[in-house]
């Protein structure tokens, strides 16, 4: 390791770190989400508590495969890098097994946070067996028939996508439904992936929203319908971004389709939630919470 990064200087104390932070939820922080995997864990609960401080800027780094101690170094060298840019302690999120390669990284200039370290010494203390100190032992123990689920489920949601095909809906857990661009194709995506629910999705057009009809192929599959909800002003921007300028991305036409389609899910009974302030993850749980559903896989 270079030595300008050993002689750097030394991490602030607790009540230095306090001042250097006091009044700065604008200056941007470093975080780096670590792993000895994939780092897919570690990625998903940092974003995930990071999103309760949504006036600090992040600037985030994925390190997977942090599996050797030359691994290591390179990552620690990394986040020193960016303390000495920064003159703030980078935020290091990491789900290392290995306890070399983890003091390793807690050797760097950062707020260390060991997400298994904890855990993992409770659990052992709590059974009473030590645990096997080796990475990727949950990928040995996939079963087969809930990889096959997961995968069929995803192949549903693609073939069911956009109103494209309605001949399998008697297959589907649930249909999503909505007007456009209101997120019901990565919903159904998720859902698919993350539960292996055979999810559907349909686009309400104008002639349904006018006419304040359900289409044909949904009525004899009402009770599996979903709506989804966005407001206006977000609608308006997501759709200027794929088509700018047009009828379609108006403030007026994108009012007309909110106020129709919210009168079709009162008119036939249709649950819905308003998902303009909510993340995938957050649609996805709270449409299994309301109706229901329960997860196929895991």
């Amino acid at each position: 390791m270079p030595e300008s990064i050993k002689n750097a200087q030394p991490k602030p104390t607790i009540q230095n770190r306090h001042a250097l932070n006091l009044n700065n939820s604008e200056t941007l922080r470093s975080a780096f989400f670590i792993s000895d995997g994939t780092a897919i864990t570690a990625e998903t609960l940092g974003r995930s508590i990071l999103s309760q401080f949504a006036s600090v800027p992040f600037e985030t780094r994925v390190l997977p495969y942090v599996d050797s101690i030359e691994r290591a170094e390179e990552a620690v060298e990394q986040i020193n890098l960016a303390y000495q840019r920064d003159g703030l302690l980078p935020l290091v999120f990491d789900t290392i097994v290995s306890n070399e390669i983890r003091e390793k990284v807690n050797s760097a200039q950062a707020c260390n946070l060991d997400m298994y370290e904890g855990l993992i010494g409770r659990i052992a203390d709590e059974i009473g067996i030590e645990p096997d100190g080796h990475s990727g032992h949950a990928h040995d123990r996939v079963d087969s028939e809930t990889y096959k689920s997961r995968i069929d489920a995803v192949h549903f949601a693609l073939d069911n996508d956009d109103g494209a095909r309605t001949r399998h809906y008697d297959m589907a857990d649930i249909i999503l439904v909505g007007v456009s661009r209101s997120g019901k194709t990565p919903t159904s995506l998720y859902l698919a992936l993350q539960f292996g629910i055979r999810a559907a999705n349909y686009p309400l057009t104008e002639d349904d929203l006018y006419d304040n009809q359900l289409p044909k192929s949904l009525r004899e599959h009402k009770d599996k319908l979903f709506g989804l909800m966005i407001d206006t002003d977000r609608l308006v921007r997501i759709r200027h971004e794929r088509r700018a300028n047009s009828r379609y991305s108006s403030y007026q036409q994108v009012q007309q389709e909110q106020r129709a389609i919210q009168g079709i899910y009162i008119t036939h009974g249709i649950p819905s939630i308003d998902v303009s302030e909510m993340s995938v993850e957050e649609i996805a749980t709270r449409i299994l919470q309301m109706t229901g559903l329960k997860r196929r896989i895991g």
